[in-house]
C-alpha cells in the first residue's frame, strides 16, 4: 500500500490532508509520487496517522513503497 492508497482508503483528497496538517497540497502530491518523504512535526505525524486511519508502521511502509515507485518512474523518464 502506498501513500495515495492510504489517502484514498480514508476517502480524502490531497487538499483535505494538506488543510488538516497545515502544509501545501503540492507537498502531499510529492509524497504520493515518491518525490519527497514526509518531514513533519510529531503532532503533524499524529494527525496524519489519524486522518489515514493507519498505524505508524503502515505509514512507514506506504512511504517506502511510494519512494520506490517514484524512483522507478524517474528512471523511465
Amino acid at each position: 500500500m502506498d501513500m495515495k492508497t492510504l489517502r484514498e482508503r480514508a476517502q480524502l483528497r490531497t487538499v483535505d490532508i494538506a488543510y488538516h496538517i497545515g502544509i501545501a497540497e503540492s507537498t502531499v502530491r510529492n509524497w504520493e509520487k515518491g518525490r519527497t518523504i514526509p518531514k513533519l512535526r510529531i503532532d503533524q505525524f499524529g494527525k496524519l496517522i489519524e486522518l489515514y486511519g493507519c498505524t505508524f508502521d503502515e505509514l512507514q511502509t506506504a512511504v517506502k513503497k511510494s519512494m520506490s515507485e517514484g524512483e522507478s518512474n524517474s528512471k523511465k523518464d
